[in-house]
């Protein structure tokens, strides 16, 4: 006998949107549930225009709480230096342009609110280093280059500056002495954004005619700030080029710098010292200033990178890295009059004659890059004629 299957009833869920009623079966109706709402929302922000009219806030949040600078912070001292900053984003304030043991540590939260740029020269104070620590440890920031430090940030960039020509000229004629400077005059005239070198030999006077070029600077144009800067240099010559710029600074009454690495400190160094400098000068352009630097000399900060920097796998004449010739282009390339005032000016020494062939491929490759050129002459040198200048393959474009 054949089981008859089951009626079951079906008893369906509906809400109250979309009621379907059952045929067997009264529909049982579901309840909506209302979506939780707080009992104190968050207010909207204040708006701008309603302080402007008056209205009070629609918020109640508290103030942003202030810093104030601690109080048991030590000895605390005044402190100088210029901005070297690293890849961290923190910085650190060096005296001289080179370590030392005066050097004082900025954070990189300091550095991004006050706007720092590498090569700023910044006054405040700062406390001495603990045991555990390295650097001197900066509490307040007085100056930046001199000014306000709430300044910093309407500067413009030095690289959003437009380059000119040269047409403001500089004189470096004294009087009837030194006559270095008057043949210079003449032959390889010299103008404010220029880009000149120096060709040297060994024991042609190169030294002897950058210290009456920074005499004649200081003399005729207070105004122009002086920095010497020496790479791979001697230790008595790097003295005697330092207190000769304090004392025709002192006397001109001008703001004079001299950035010097001796050739006895490592290439990382020496790299460094001429990095800031150039930052410094930048700076320097960046407020409407003329600068003028003596560098000695190219070949030695080549020499420099070329150890410094990582190898490329590519070796030039003379165990030379191309990848080592960017950056003192680069340095040699920020020389450039500026539209809206400013100038950086870069007088750079190239060593020639020395027996190497890394120096004349250093030569060849920055020879076309200046727009002036001060050739001096070996065969005059030698039968101590000086200034020992061939003016003949002197001059400027």
């Amino acid at each position: 006998m054949p089981v008859k299957a089951k009626k079951v009833e079906k008893t369906e869920v509906v809400t109250q949107e979309n009621p379907v009623v059952s045929p067997v079966t009264t529909p049982v109706v579901a309840p909506v549930v209302p979506v939780a709402q707080p009992m104190n929302p968050r207010p909207a922000f204040v708006r701008p225009f309603d302080h402007a009219q008056g209205k009070p806030p629609m918020n109640n949040y508290p103030p942003r709480p202030t810093y104030n600078v601690p109080q048991n912070l030590g000895e605390v001292e005044s402190i100088t230096g210029y901005l070297d900053d690293s890849t961290d984003g923190h910085g650190v304030l060096r005296p001289h342009f080179s370590p030392s043991e005066k050097d004082t540590y900025i954070s990189s939260m300091v550095v991004r609110r006050l706007g720092l740029r590498p090569g700023d020269y910044v006054e405040g104070t700062a406390r001495k280093p603990k045991e555990n620590e390295r650097y001197y440890a900066l509490v307040t920031v007085t100056k930046v280059n001199g000014k306000a430090p709430s300044e910093t940030h309407k500067r413009i960039k030095f690289h959003n500056l437009t380059p000119i020509y040269p047409i403001q000229r500089i004189s470096l004629e004294m009087g009837a002495q030194p006559l270095s400077n008057r043949v210079i005059d003449l032959v390889a005239p010299i103008g404010r954004g220029q880009r000149g070198m120096i060709v040297a030999p060994p024991k042609a006077g190169k030294t002897t005619i950058m210290k009456d070029m920074v005499t004649g600077i200081a003399k005729n144009y207070p105004e122009i700030h002086l920095m010497a800067v020496l790479i791979g240099e001697r230790p008595e010559e790097v003295t005697d080029i330092r207190r000769h710029l304090e004392m025709v600074t002192k006397e001109s009454e001008i703001r004079g710098e001299c950035a010097a690495s001796n050739f006895d400190e490592p290439a990382e160094d020496q790299t460094r010292v001429a990095e800031i400098a150039l930052e410094r000068a930048k700076r320097l352009v960046e407020e409407g200033k003329d600068v003028v630097i003596l560098l000695d000399s190219i070949t030695r900060l080549a020499r420099a990178y070329n150890l410094a920097i990582p190898t490329s796998g590519r070796t030039l004449s003379g165990g030379f890295d191309p990848a080592a010739l960017y950056p003192p282009k680069r340095f040699f390339g920020a020389a450039r009059k500026m539209e809206d005032g400013g100038s950086l000016t870069i007088i750079g020494t190239a060593l020639v004659d020395t027996g190497s062939r890394m120096d004349e491929l250093i030569y060849e490759e920055f020879k076309g890059t200046g727009n002036m050129e001060l050739v001096l002459d070996r065969r005059l040198s030698e039968r101590r004629i000086f200034p020992a200048i061939d003016v003949y393959k002197s001059g400027t474009r």
